[in-house]
């Protein structure tokens, strides 16, 4: 396979706009009839409203179990940051290719595409699927409704490799996420009347330093695992807004937060202590001053965290096609522990870092791609292997 082909299919796949809040279907439309064009049937799952889609595909034997190739072609947004390159045109400069999407994580798709001649010539023992999926910048939304399908199929999948940018780096593990919104409801008056109202401000305030307090206990020496940095599930607020005038106490208050969480850990009760301590310390108070004062938990994405064992088959596979068994873990989240609970393990290994990822001038260096392509080439050789 030249890599050729595969720069060649990353500018095209650049070229799409699939910023989350936009549809992926040309995007889509491009893959399915590019694999078409080889002998290869896609299938389609969409959104309820039929603007974005995912798209699964079988190269070799539909008989039994084989490994997902899996990328998200949703990218985040570019708004407001200073590209000195157009970000849905690819330049290629100094052996970078640039692009909104070339390094998370449109280069491995791209290295994927590009591979498929290859696989297709070859007699597989064990058959390659393609996963791709929307949303997975908004909280690993799109992928869900695939794996439903693919959990009640006669022969599951064996393994899943994510292709997230990691350098080529074999990857096992990373942290869950849970994001939520509180709501503060107060009650206003006249600011020189303060105490006969209920700030949803200050209440709101109380409840992110409880936040804090939390994740200082997270934080705490013997809950650490050294594989992650940093080795501790993590708290923090991260948007806040409330009031509409310094004379009037404020009625509205809302934050989001997140926790960042280890795998095993169950960042849901981060959330169910919030909860807790709002009804029994705080609500008594406000309500003691406005009876239809409240404060609601609104969760707005999750998804679980990945552990895949060291001594498993599926990082015995990552181990051969990253040349490395110094498996690591990185720091964010992937579709990997959705696929995961599915009964899939699931490994993460794919071209560029995640130190341009959502950056102004992305980019994948060429080398990387190279790498990549290569990497696919190995997997076609255990692919060959008998089943």
């Amino acid at each position: 396979m030249s890599d050729t082909r595969s720069r060649e299919l990353l500018g095209r796949l650049i070229g799409f706009a699939t910023v989350s809040r936009e549809s992926n279907l040309e995007l889509i439309t491009f893959i399915r009839d590019y694999l078409a064009g080889h002998g290869v049937d896609s299938e389609l799952f969409h959104n309820a409203e039929g603007t974005k889609a995912n798209l699964f595909a079988t190269l070799g034997p539909r008989d039994r179990g084989g490994v997902v190739l899996s990328g998200h072609t949703d990218v985040v947004p570019v708004d407001g940051q200073a590209w000195t390159v157009a970000p849905f045109a690819m330049i290629e400069r100094d052996g970078r290719l640039y692009g909104r999407g070339a390094a998370d994580m449109k280069g491995f798709i791209a290295s994927v595409l590009a591979a498929v001649p290859a696989f297709l010539a070859e007699p597989l023992q064990i058959p390659v699927h393609l996963a791709f999926s929307y949303d997975e910048e908004v909280g690993c939304l799109g992928v869900r409704s695939m794996l439903v399908a693919l959990e009640q199929r006669p022969h599951k999948p064996l393994m899943c490799l994510i292709g997230e940018p990691t350098e080529l780096k074999p990857v096992l593990g990373h942290k869950g996420k849970l994001a939520m919104r509180c709501q503060v409801q107060g009650a206003a008056c006249h600011s020189a009347y303060a105490p006969y109202g209920v700030n949803a401000i200050e209440y709101a305030a109380r409840l992110i330093v409880k936040l804090g307090e939390i994740g200082e206990r997270l934080a705490r020496p013997e809950l650490h695992d050294a594989r992650f940095d940093p080795p501790f599930s993590t708290v923090q607020t991260g948007v806040i807004k409330g009031g509409r005038a310094l004379n009037i106490v404020p009625a509205e208050c809302e934050f989001d937060f997140e926790v960042r969480a280890l795998p095993g850990f169950d960042a849901q009760t981060v959330a169910d202590e919030l909860g807790a301590y709002a009804e029994a310390e705080l609500l008594p108070k406000m309500r003691a001053v406005q009876a239809e004062t409240a404060v609601r938990l609104q969760p707005l994405s999750a998804y679980p965290g990945l552990a895949t064992p060291a001594d498993s088959e599926a990082a015995r596979v990552l181990a051969l096609l990253s040349g490395s068994s110094e498996f690591g873990t990185v720091a964010f989240g992937t579709e990997g522990g959705l696929f995961d609970q599915a009964g899939i393990p699931t490994m993460v290994c794919g071209p560029g870092s995640m130190d341009q990822g959502h950056k102004p001038d992305e980019f994948v260096s060429l080398e990387q791609l190279q790498g990549c392509d290569a990497m696919l080439m190995r997997l076609v050789g255990y692919l060959r292997q008998p089943a």
